[in-house]
């Protein structure tokens, strides 16, 4: 990333890195599942047969609660007939409607599906049975003006096991600790395209890994849900089902923006194999992907978005507002990277690196995740408008390499054989965290026939690995089997494809 800031250091504001939108979700974990329920249900002494009357009684004070909500603060109780109308948009008309500027917007209720439990007859054993069931139920959705978070929802499932949403806008809740703090901001839509102080305006993004959040959010929980008090459940489990984490690269110059923006997509597009949108869908070869890479084309009005999928997970670049560069790394699924905490192994306890949880308690680790991908995607994007001379790093690596008395060849950068490495390589999904042996060898060549022909084909690529180790184009991520691309590779490719790629009518004018 400091290759892109330095590049067009004269041109750029500041930066910032942060939240942006973020979902919590809250589980009452002992009856989330089909024995804890059963057990729940006996410990009330509720039988199979009442269990609708019982689910029913609840699921109506919960409406009635909400109800309740809404009158004591003078808001309206809306139900939604469409399940797919935007909640957001019927909320924000309602706060503009009624000048609204903090406290309760509206409560809103919509008909949608739910995961919960049903009553069954078992013909064979000749008895009702409890099973987890797929149904609609009434949702609940709580818009509030917070006087920390700013603009937020919450959503509450009114059926067993009542799941609930928090939903929250991280770069509206630093808006109000800048107000509080005297940080002067300029806002438009959901990005500061200028702020007084950035490196407090930083600070302050970062202190939300500081946060309780468990304490915080159930808060919210206890408001809105009396359930959980009544029926003496536990505090709800709290997850991060959804994360976009953002890096905001503030122009000065929104004509030098908009000259550069085009260039920075023309380059993605080239290099990353996408056009408007890039959606990599890969599959492994365990059954859930097959190594299959697609792509897709959405036009937008606010202009082109680049996104790239790697599995559940994301990494985007887009334009806000004519002065503001925004890469976004969305975390879907976080048991695709790893955290380094404490476990178990063989009875003892130890530190190791294992897959990363869906509970805030690893939100530090998700944070350090997304930003490094952001910096990475900026990175790649440095060679853009490169003014140094191409030769200065292509040579070397053109020239043989000794290592541990073993010599590596020059690389030969512009033969189809190192171009389709290359390009390869540069695959978008790649900057997320990073490449398999696997990976490139399914897009490097085919299918192989056999297992003779796979060990090959295996061979064949580590040998490539290896020898753009050596020329430190790729470096190993440690205790993994995965690579991932160095400053110097990207250059290095970026450049030497974007010469096998010239017009030479271009240069035949250049010369």
């Amino acid at each position: 990333m400091e290759r892109f800031l330095l590049r067009h250091q004269e041109h750029i504001a500041g930066v910032l890195s942060g939240f942006d939108r973020v979902l919590f979700r809250g589980t009452l974990r002992s009856i989330s599942h089909i024995e804890g329920m059963r057990v729940f249900l006996a410990a009330h002494r509720v039988l199979l047969k009442d269990f609708g009357v019982f689910v029913d009684k609840h699921s109506n004070h919960i409406k009635e609660h909400a109800q309740s909500y809404a009158r004591e603060h003078g808001r309206p109780y809306q139900y939604v007939i469409s399940p797919s109308a935007s909640k957001e948009e019927i909320a924000k008309k309602i706060m503009q409607r009624d000048e609204i500027s903090e406290g309760l917007i509206c409560v809103l209720s919509c008909v949608e599906p739910c995961q919960s439990y049903a009553i069954r007859k078992d013909r064979d054993a000749k008895k009702l049975k409890l099973i987890p069931a797929t149904r609609k139920c009434l949702h609940l959705y709580f818009y509030f003006i917070d006087r920390e978070f700013g603009f937020m929802h919450v959503r509450l499932q009114s059926w067993f096991p009542f799941p609930i949403q928090v939903c929250i806008n991280g770069r509206e809740w630093l808006a109000k600790e800048m107000e509080k703090a005297g940080v002067s901001y300029e806002r438009h839509s959901n990005c500061f395209i200028d702020i007084g102080d950035m490196k407090k305006a930083q600070e302050m993004a970062d202190a939300t890994l500081k946060r309780n959040w468990p304490k915080l959010l159930n808060q919210f929980s206890q408001i809105l849900n009396p359930i959980v008090e009544e029926l003496d459940i536990r505090d709800y489990y709290w997850t991060i089902r959804q994360a976009e984490y953002a890096t905001d690269v503030i122009f000065k110059d929104a004509d030098y923006f908009k000259e550069l923006y085009p260039r920075l997509i023309h380059h993605a597009i080239e290099q990353f194999r996408s056009e408007d949108v890039m959606r990599f869908l890969g599959r492994r070869s365990d059954g859930r992907f097959g190594g299959e890479v697609n792509s897709n084309i959405r036009k937008r009005n606010e202009g082109v978005r680049i996104r790239h999928w790697v599995e559940e997970n994301s990494i985007k670049m887009y334009d806000k507002q004519g002065y503001v560069l925004r890469i976004e790394t969305t975390i879907n699924n976080p048991r695709r990277f790893k955290v380094y905490r404490k476990a178990f192994r063989k009875g003892q306890e130890t530190k190791a690196w294992i897959p990363m949880r869906k509970g805030v308690a690893d939100i530090y680790r998700r944070v350090e995740i997304s930003r490094k991908a952001n910096a990475r995607y900026l990175e790649a994007l440095s060679v853009v408008g490169e003014k140094e001379p191409a030769h200065q790093y292509l040579d070397p690596v053109c020239k043989p390499v000794s290592k541990h008395n073993r010599r590596y060849r020059g690389l030969r950068l512009i033969t189809p054989d190192d171009a389709k490495l290359f390009q390869a390589l540069l695959h978008g999904e790649f900057l997320i965290h990073g490449f398999r042996n696997a990976d490139i060898r399914a897009l490097l060549f085919h299918k192989p026939n056999s297992d003779k022909e796979k060990r090959y084909l295996m061979a064949k690529t580590s040998r490539l690995i290896c020898l753009l180790r050596v020329h430190k184009l790729i470096r190993k991520v440690p205790k993994s089997q995965r690579y991932q691309i160095t400053a110097k590779g990207h250059r290095v490719m970026s450049v030497s494809l974007m010469f096998r790629k010239s017009n030479l009518s271009l240069l035949e004018k250049a010369a």
